[in-house]
């Protein structure tokens, strides 16, 4: 294995397994910040009155206790609910005079470590786009929405995504560990970014389709792969990965772009802006993912001043590792889709 390759999995391979550690005995502390949002939206169908979309995150059978709440004057009809896809959906009709100018709260938001966004759509064409958090849990709905409140609004999602998905960045070092030049690292990162933008824009747009949960058990095995080959190279078996590591990160970006994919829909695409919030979103998943690459090569560089000296047997530590938890991941994700 090269030095880079060394170095950049002693500093990483730590931080990485912490954060797994902590997926596995806090699952919902996890599960709070994957792009799971609630989501409202509101319709006006007719003047002053508007139909409702309400999209809670769910725990197993446990529901979020969480609720809108507007501060002027409203009526709304019996709630119809459902539950789809991990989350809990529910719609009614909301008879509002004057919804401008209310401030809308999301009741309880403040005590989860998740995020609501919220959108509402005029007859007039208008539309208000606007993102609550545990420390802003309310917000005063303006006259007029712009579209640069929709791209702020699906730029930072993007980025929070392939931050906090572990598996997602696994991959990316796994695959910066079997480069062995800066030209190489520059294709490699380039074709994952082109193949997971193409798959990401035609699964959202609804043109091509994948099951979700066996999505994210190839992907899981994806990462195995990597570290397979990583694993052969050094032992002398160099194969097509670890020659053209692009064609492998082409390959399975397809395969990411699925899961990128599946976690857009739990949030949802605001109708009118389907292309702008897709373009920032894939624009925010691709900054998060430079940001990450940029660090690793920043500690690489720190890493490189330090008089540290590895014993020959922890050559092997970083690939087994994550090999493993990879493989971990696989056998609870397919278990997860295969039970009845």
């Amino acid at each position: 294995m090269s030095r880079f390759a060394i170095r950049l999995a002693t500093i990483c391979l730590l931080t990485i397994c912490l954060a797994g550690a902590w997926s596995l005995l806090l699952p919902t502390a996890a599960l709070a910040h994957e792009v799971r949002p609630a989501y409202l939206e509101l319709r006006e169908e007719r003047p002053g009155e508007y139909s409702v979309l309400w999209k809670v995150p769910m725990q197993g059978e446990m529901r979020l206790g969480l609720d809108p709440v507007f501060s002027g004057e409203t009526r709304a009809s019996a709630r119809v609910g459902r539950a789809a896809s991990g989350a809990a959906i529910e719609h009614w009709t909301l008879t509002a005079p004057a919804l401008r100018g209310q401030t809308l709260s999301i009741d309880g938001l403040e005590a989860t470590m998740t995020d609501a966004l919220a959108r509402v759509e005029y007859l007039d064409g208008t539309s208000w786009t606007q993102r609550l958090t545990p420390r802003e849990p309310a917000a005063l709905i303006p006259i007029a929405d712009a579209a640069l409140d929709v791209a702020r609004v699906y730029l930072k999602l993007g980025v929070e995504h392939i931050l906090f998905g572990i598996d997602h960045l696994l991959f990316v070092l796994a695959l910066l560990m079997l480069t062995r030049s800066v030209g190489m690292l520059v294709k490699t990162v380039t074709a994952f970014t082109v193949a997971h933008s193409i798959t990401l824009a035609l699964a959202t747009l609804g043109l091509v389709h994948a099951p979700q949960a066996p999505v994210e058990a190839v992907i899981a095995l994806s990462i195995v792969f990597v570290a397979a080959e990583i694993v052969h190279r050094d032992e002398g078996r160099v194969g097509v990965a670890a020659r053209a590591p692009w064609i492998v990160a082409f390959g399975f970006g397809l395969l990411h772009g699925f899961g990128f994919a599946g976690a857009l829909s739990e949030v949802g695409l605001p109708e009118g802006h389907i292309p702008l919030a897709l373009f920032f979103f894939n624009v925010g998943v691709e900054a998060g993912q430079l940001v990450f690459v940029a660090a690793v090569i920043l500690l690489l560089a720190v890493a490189r001043r330090l008089p540290v000296t590895l014993p020959v047997w922890a050559q092997r530590v970083p690939a087994y590792a994550i090999g493993s938890v990879a493989m971990f991941w696989t056998i609870q994700r397919v278990a997860m889709f295969s039970i009845p």
